[in-house]
């Protein structure tokens, strides 16, 4: 996540059909922030297990200040009687400013609530 920090707000709003923008924010050390699209969003089996693939932009206003561009592959698991939704993804983040850098270390583990269903 940008930042490096451990604790986020996650959103996730669909585009199309296999297409979303999976958005974060998070407030520790600073504020970072993130939106991915994710082009790459089908279900591999049935209508609960789904992958996704993405890419986009982030910032993060703490010290130092930090911009660069983020992708990430991750699965989400939509229980079938439950309004949960359990995500695990990694990402990898490339630093422009304020000084190059590459990271591949980033694994999130989200819990959602769903507003509506994939």
């Amino acid at each position: 996540m940008t930042g490096g920090s451990s604790v986020a707000i996650d959103s996730v709003f669909t585009t199309t059909d296999f297409t979303r923008i999976h958005a974060d924010i998070s407030f520790v050390n600073g504020v970072g922030v993130d939106a991915l699209l994710d082009f790459i969003y089908q279900p591999i089996e049935g209508k609960v297990l789904h992958g996704y693939v993405g890419a986009g932009p982030y910032a993060f206003s703490g010290e130092p200040l930090k911009i660069g561009f983020t992708a990430e592959v991750g699965w989400a698991y939509q229980f079938k009687n439950v309004l949960l939704i359990l995500a695990m993804d990694w990402r990898l983040a490339v630093q422009i400013l304020t000084t190059m850098k590459l990271n591949v270390q980033g694994i999130g583990l989200n819990v959602r609530y769903p507003i509506s269903s994939y």
